[in-house]
């Protein structure tokens, strides 16, 4: 092998091992991610139950998603936070651990549930069209909470929890 296709070679490897997948269907992150930092952890409360979460608000943090995490306790998770309703797919690139995907109408209710296997490219698309707020947790992460279709989120702690992030809570419908 000569030096110049030895060259081509690892550039070629160097560009391939940056390319990577996104939890939000229809994006793409282009950067490995070998080590997972953690976006910054609120509690929020569905009904009477209490969630650990990452909260992802910017495009950035909602294409990085749960991608390369190794596990999941029960009671933790990622809050995707959109600022309009719409029709939600989430698919499992780079992502390790089977997932339940729950979708939240724009007043928090808990809509919908869906099992979302690891590395699954399909997607796990919403049935409803009016989805403002998505939590992933582990699989069966809802049910061993105790959490079912028509709890509610609490709003006012992704209100606070948004406001703490600095970003506006009425940017996302939501009272400051």
């Amino acid at each position: 092998m000569t030096q110049r296709s030895r060259i081509l070679n690892y550039h070629l490897l160097a560009c391939m091992s940056f390319l990577a997948g996104s939890c939000k269907e229809g994006t793409t992150e282009t950067t490995s991610q070998s080590k997972v930092e953690p976006i910054a952890t609120f509690s929020f409360r569905i009904e009477d139950k209490t969630i650990e979460a990452e909260i992802a608000v910017t495009p950035r943090e909602r294409e990085k998603g749960l991608m390369h995490r190794d596990s999941m306790p029960l009671g933790k998770g990622m809050l995707f936070v959109f600022e309009q309703p719409s029709p939600q797919k989430f698919w499992m690139k780079n992502t390790r651990i089977p997932l339940d995907i729950g979708y939240f109408s724009p007043s928090g209710k808990l809509l919908e549930v869906h099992a979302a296997k690891p590395y699954d490219l399909n997607g796990v698309p919403s049935h409803s069209k009016k989805i403002q707020y998505v939590l992933e947790m582990k699989l069966n992460g809802f049910r061993g909470m105790g959490i079912g279709i028509g709890d509610r989120l609490k709003m006012n702690d992704l209100s606070e929890a948004l406001t703490r992030r600095g970003f506006d809570p009425s940017n996302y419908g939501l009272s400051p």
